[in-house]
């Protein structure tokens, strides 16, 4: 037997590096006492730091392993020398195994084994882990190759009588090595993952389950020792454990747990035959009803990770799956849930850590009903199951129902299920509960009185992630709702539209009656009705699905349908004619009726007229010296166009049989002089709109009165005033009243005042801040704006609309594009303080803070979202309200230009068809884009990425590089810059610097970081399709020279930027760049776009360009991955750094010399290593996980380590509870919207992705 545990001596003289001197005598004395001085409170710094490099040098001894293994076979010796002997062996075995001969490698893991075998159970347990993490570093190493009999010892060691260590030493081996071959990230365990794999897989499963599973399996040499394996043992050793008289001892219960850690490692990879025939799920099972928490907790985890399986076949459901649908696991899976239940204001955290586990457990349980519906037994009560699973969902705390309430939208999407007998009875409770989850917790005060907010509270610190969760559970709710309609029709929504009506008469019980002056848009009456209207919205989504896909029984369905929709008709006049006084009430009630109205009830135009009558007729009274209900009413205003709007897009053709009658109306309404400019312009569109999007019309007829609309818009361009205007920045800042600002911010010395917002503006003051907003409004680009959106809004390019739309505005593109460019170039040009001329120099420093934005954001700012709209609106009088005023003026002007921009991208060729356009255009963006601030930025991108993705194929190479090679080296030059400017704020940071303001210019930073690299990895995405070229009539524009070519002749998009030297330049140089950026989603973004790119440029027979960027990837990039590797912050993208090391090693070591050079000049880098790594990666067959191991290993001196590698502390229940599972961080997560990216508007009124409000959104 090559591992026997005898002879001491024999392992001695052939020990690694050990030779027989009298020094030893003297030298493990001065390791004992190094370890008395570091481990002293009473030692110097000096003398501690003194004796930890000492003991650092000695692992580098050739003798260390030998004085390891002396000291730690020394029960005589301290624990925390034993336990640095140990560390001596783990840095012989881990650092030069590779060195060593057979025999000294031999003898190292017989002094292991003979540790091993002498453990006792008074030996504290982190010496027995460590000396069972020697036995795994070295079964990572030669089981399987040189070392055979490893399960042979393993058995002796658990065959041993009344040796309770043993066996959790075993234990110990068995789940580590589980873990880090199946799911580790060791390089040594990665390199030999098949032999190591095939290993386990042999010692874990009994014999006969191994023969009948693979009966053409080639049996070479046996691994494993006895006829059982692990699996059986483990079942026997937990039978004993839970057995009656054991339960209570802790010993048997530690050892309980134990095992069950190691089925929950083996689990998900174990052959499922094999779990069958070992029991393992009636023993996890009698685990569940132990009497002990920690037990119950073990068992829950073990059956997730089985259940986390993504599917079985059906003999393996009905063995492995259906054991846990009988009647008797139900009852005992009920009775755990209600024992879980916890008190909201004390909670257990123990038992509660356990309810969360056993609902995500539960959920992937019921995930398997919906896949095997067919192959469940009869004796099966899917019943009482599915009652508890109603129950779960139910729970108060929202994190344990949520897993479950996804199990149900899956549930009820089946027809065979939702149809059931068992589920009939549950239909109303689960309305219900839905119904009632909707109301926005989190805008309840958190001293609201409601256990599911104390749980919400306690569970989820921060506040982007309780939106976005509670975004989550929302949505759950909303498709089961949605679901449950589709089954039942007129039952679930007569039941909807009865339960709303009730909650509607009763909307203020226990609250204040209404009152303007203590108006709150968040008030508990408003939620209520949000939250009500939200299940009647999810309810009617539900039946337009239905009524859409209704035709199993047309006659029945038909009448169901006209009935159905005369009751909503009904439902709808009834709540048209509520009376409320709250304007945000109002508002959620237009919305209805005009959702109910476009859809459900699309074909009752006199139900139409009657909700346009009471949008025309809504005109709540303002009452301006009350802030709040002020604002509300303005909201409400602005809804009121937007849901005109919105009638006007989906019912054109019935608007149009009253047309004559709503255009003189509409003038009335225009000439009584209440209006403001936007909302004439808003009714002028509505008109348009209703003409525009008619098919019932004649042609020439519609593209007159169209006419008629956008001449007057024409003409506000083609004059000669606003070609002064903004010939120049001075005559720019001219037409705005700027220069009038200056004078009197210099005149008022406001340099000289701290606090602004305590500074009340004079009459003059105020004067000049009306006037700005009133020259901001009266200019031609709010008009052109609304105009061409709603031209070119929501509309199919192959369409008669869409081709009205570019008669209408050919001739007017012209005559708009040079002013608004220039109006681009100057709002952007305001924000270099270089062009603020006329001010004292010792102004300079007012520029940056006019310049610079109030805003709030979710989780870092202090105070809520309205405290931060009180604040501005209470300064919209003082010095500060002045200098917001100044921004969102010209924040007007620079938005509005964008949404022009893209609205005329939208028009194809008619657009991009100008010679002159690129150039001046890159300009207009760009040219001052460095000055702009980051989330201002976000913006811009967003605008250049829709421009860019609607560019014509065939006009690509014309437009396109332009605008990206000055896009990308600006955002190379701010990204850059800003990331070093923020990391020289972190090092010289003192305590007096506002952490509030910093944390969220980050913030911020990383938004724009993160749009930029998300821009190129759009760009370069290899699924990209081109986008079929448009029909001819569209390639009439006076500069365009058209070809006939489909999309399918020109390259793709990602081809097309790789091969412009203009466009990729800057692309990868701002790429290199993030990958030293400071954001770990970024980096990992920029590492995934360079590792799809390396193969491209992997050509024998190539360009110059082709060499060049293979050579700038070689050096460059590959030095930023090393950089990055090295850094500790990067922690957690090391993995992807070194798969794109492995990457550039793969395709270019064979082209060029230049990795392996960059490679050699690292310190510490031996020629042979890099050798070895290189030819090992490019071997056929090896997977990318040993490719990344492999560079990993070579790097392992220089990379980064985590906190957590740093020094383990101890964790407290109260902070595991708060540890997220995998699924509940996906919880945590927005949701990503489903869009095509050509029909988004670009997102202008704020941060992309951001739960982020500015103070310029108060200027309109």
């Amino acid at each position: 037997m090559n591992g026997s545990t005898n002879g001491q001596m024999a392992y001695v003289e052939a020990g690694p590096g050990h030779q027989h001197t009298d020094s030893n005598s003297t030298f493990l004395p001065r390791i004992q006492q190094a370890l008395e001085l570091v481990h002293s409170p009473y030692s110097s710094n000096e003398s501690r730091r003194e004796a930890s490099e000492f003991l650092e040098k000695v692992k580098a001894d050739d003798e260390a392993p030998y004085h390891g293994f002396t000291l730690a076979s020394d029960k005589n010796q301290q624990p925390v020398v034993r336990h640095y002997a140990l560390s001596l062996l783990e840095h012989a075995i881990r650092h030069k195994w590779a060195e060593y001969s057979e025999a000294q490698a031999s003898a190292l893991r017989n002094w292991v084994l003979q540790l091993s075998e002498g453990i006792l159970p008074e030996d504290p347990l982190y010496l027995r882990n460590k000396t069972a993490q020697l036995w795994v570093e070295i079964a990572k190493r030669s089981w399987a190759a040189e070392w055979l009999d490893m399960d042979e010892l393993l058995v002796r060691f658990w065959d041993l009588p009344s040796s309770i260590v043993h066996k959790e030493f075993v234990l110990f081996v068995l789940e580590t090595l589980s873990d880090e071959v199946f799911n580790g990230d060791d390089t040594v365990a990665i390199l030999r993952e098949g032999a190591l794999s095939k290993a386990c897989v042999e010692i874990f499963t009994p014999a006969i389950v191994l023969a009948e599973a693979f009966p053409n399996r080639q049996i070479g040499t046996s691994v494993r020792y006895g006829e059982e394996g692990w699996l059986v043992r483990l079942g026997e050793l937990l039978n004993q454990c839970l057995s009656e008289g054991s339960s209570q001892n802790p010993q048997y219960q530690s050892c309980a747990v134990k095992t069950l850690a190691v089925y929950k490692s083996v689990m998900p990879w174990a052959i499922p035959r094999a779990i069958a025939s070992a029991a393992c799920v009636q023993h996890m099972c009698t685990s569940l009803a132990a009497p002990n928490v920690t037990v119950q907790l073990a068992s829950v985890e073990s059956l997730h990770a089985l259940y986390s399986r993504l599917q079985f076949s059906d003999e393996e459901f009905l063995s492995l799956v259906c054991p846990m649908y009988t009647s008797q696991m139900v009852d005992l899976l009920r009775k755990l849930f209600e024992w879980s239940v916890v008190d909201p204001s004390n909670i257990d955290d123990e038992k509660y850590l356990f309810a969360k586990k056993f609902s995500e457990m539960m959920s992937n349980l019921g995930n398997f009903i919906e896949q095997k519906i067919s192959a469940i037994p009869e004796d099966c009560d899917l019943s009482n199951l599915l009652n508890l699973f109603l129950s779960i969902a139910q729970s108060q705390s929202f994190v344990i129902s949520i897993p479950v309430l996804v199990t149900w939208t899956r549930l009820l999407r089946s027809e065979t299920i939702a149809g059931s007998p068992p589920i009939n009875p549950l239909i109303a409770p689960l309305l219900e509960l839905c119904s009632s989850r909707l109301i926005r917790y989190e805008s309840l005060p958190e001293d609201y009185d409601d256990p599911s907010l104390t749980f919400l509270l306690e569970d989820i610190d921060t506040i982007p992630e309780r939106h976005a969760f509670l975004g989550n559970y929302r949505r759950y709710s909303v498709q089961i709702i949605e679901l449950i309609v589709r089954q039942k029709q007129s039952e679930a929504i007569y039941h909807i539209l009865s339960q709303v009506n009730h909650s509607l008469e009763h909307i203020y019980d226990g609250q204040p009656s209404f009152n303007v002056a203590t108006y709150s848009k968040v008030s508990i009456a408003v939620l209520r009705v949000d939250s009500d209207f939200t299940v009647v919205e999810a309810a009617l989504k539900g039946y337009i699905k239905w009524r859409a896909g209704h035709g199993s029984k047309p006659q029945q369905d038909e009448q169901e349908r006209v009935s159905v929709e005369n009751n909503l008709e009904v439902w709808c006049q009834r709540l048209l004619e509520m009376k409320f006084e709250d304007p945000i009430i109002r508002k959620r009630i237009l919305q209805l009726a005009v959702a109910f109205s476009t859809s459900a009830l699309d074909k009752k135009a006199e139900f139409m007229l009657k909700v346009l009558e009471h949008i025309l007729i809504s005109q709540p009274t303002e009452h301006p010296e009350h802030a709040a209900y002020s604002e509300a009413v303005k909201e409400l205003q602005a809804d009121n166009m937007y849901e005109l709007q919105r009638l006007a897009v989906k019912m054109p053709d019935q608007l149009l049989e009253v047309y004559p009658q709503l255009e003189q109306k509409v003038q009335e309404i225009v000439s009584s002089g209440t209006l403001d400019a936007k909302k004439q312009v808003s009714y002028r569109t509505f008109l348009f709109t209703i003409i525009h999007r008619a098919s019932k019309i004649d042609p020439d007829a519609r593209l007159q009165k169209l006419r008629d609309f956008v001449i007057p818009v024409q003409q506000l361009w083609q004059n000669r005033e606003l070609d002064e205007a903004v010939s120049s920045f001075g005559s720019f800042c001219n037409l705005l009243g700027l220069s009038r600002i200056r004078d009197y911010l210099v005149v008022r010395r406001v340099h000289e005042i701290k606090d602004w917002g305590l500074y009340q503006l004079d009459e003059d003051g105020q004067a000049i801040q009306k006037e700005l907003d009133e020259r901001v409004k009266a200019l031609p680009l709010r008009t052109t704006k609304s105009f061409l959106g709603c031209s070119t809004d929501k509309i199919d390019k192959d369409s008669l609309t869409y081709k009205v739309s570019c008669e209408l505005w050919r001739d007017s593109l012209p005559i708009i594009l040079p002013n608004l460019l220039k109006f681009l170039s100057h709002a952007h040009a305001f924000h270099n303080p270089d062009n603020w001329t006329g001010l004292p120099s010792e102004m300079r420093s007012t520029v940056t803070r006019i310049l610079t934005d109030r805003f709030w954001q979710a989780g870092i700012s202090e105070g809520s979202k309205d405290d931060f709209y009180a604040r501005v609106t209470g300064t919209k009088h003082t010095l500060e309200g002045f200098a917001s005023s100044i921004r969102g003026a010209v924040r007007t002007v620079r938005e509005a230009c964008y949404s022009i921009l893209w609205c005329m991208s939208k028009l194809d060729v008619d657009f991009y068809g100008f010679n002159e356009l690129p150039g001046p255009l890159a300009h207009a963006l760009f040219a001052d884009a460095h000055c702009l601030s980051s989330h201002q930025l976000i913006s811009l991108l967003n605008v250049v990425r829709l421009l860019v993705d609607d560019c014509p194929v065939e006009l690509r190479s014309h437009f396109i590089p332009p605008i990206l090679a000055t896009c990308f080296a600006q955002m190379d030059a701010k990204c850059s810059s800003e990331w070093e400017k923020l990391t020289h704020k972190q090092i010289a940071a003192t305590e007096s610097d506002n952490l509030t303001e910093e944390m969220k210019e980050e913030s911020i930073l990383r938004q724009l970081t993160h749009t930029a690299v998300m821009m190129i990895g759009g760009l370069l995405d290899p699924a990209r399709l081109n986008t079929p070229a448009k029909s001819e009539t569209a390639k009439d524009a006076s500069t365009y020279v058209g070809d006939s070519n489909p999309a399918s002749a020109y390259p793709s998009m990602r081809k097309f930027c790789l091969t412009s030297s203009t466009i990729l330049e800057p692309l990868l140089l701002f790429c290199t760049h993030a990958i030293r950026m400071r954001d770990g989603r970024c980096c990992g973004v920029v590492l995934r776009v360079f590792r799809s790119i390396v193969p491209d440029f992997a050509v024998i027979q190539d360009s110059p360009l082709s060499s060049t960027i293979r050579e700038f990837i070689s050096t460059d990039v590959l030095k930023a991955c090393i950089s990055s590797l090295n850094e500790d912050y990067f922690v957690d993208v090391q993995k992807d750094l070194a798969q794109l090391i492995a990457s550039i090693l793969v395709y270019y070591s064979s082209l060029t010399d230049t990795p392996k050079q960059i490679l050699l000049g690292l310190p510490g880098i031996q020629p042979a290593s890099v050798d070895k790594c290189i030819d090992y990666v490019m071997r056929q067959g090896v997977q990318q996980r040993q490719q990344r191991a492999l560079v990993l290993d070579l790097l392992r001196d220089i990379k980064g380590v985590s906190i957590s590698e740093q020094g383990r502390i101890t964790k407290p229940v109260s902070v595991v509870r708060k540890e997220r599972s995998k699924m509940q961080q996906e919880f945590m997560k927005e949701s990503a919207p489903k869009m095509d990216n050509r029909q988004a508007s670009p997102n202008l009124e704020g941060v992309s992705g951001s739960k982020c409000i500015y103070d310029q959104n108060f200027a309109d």
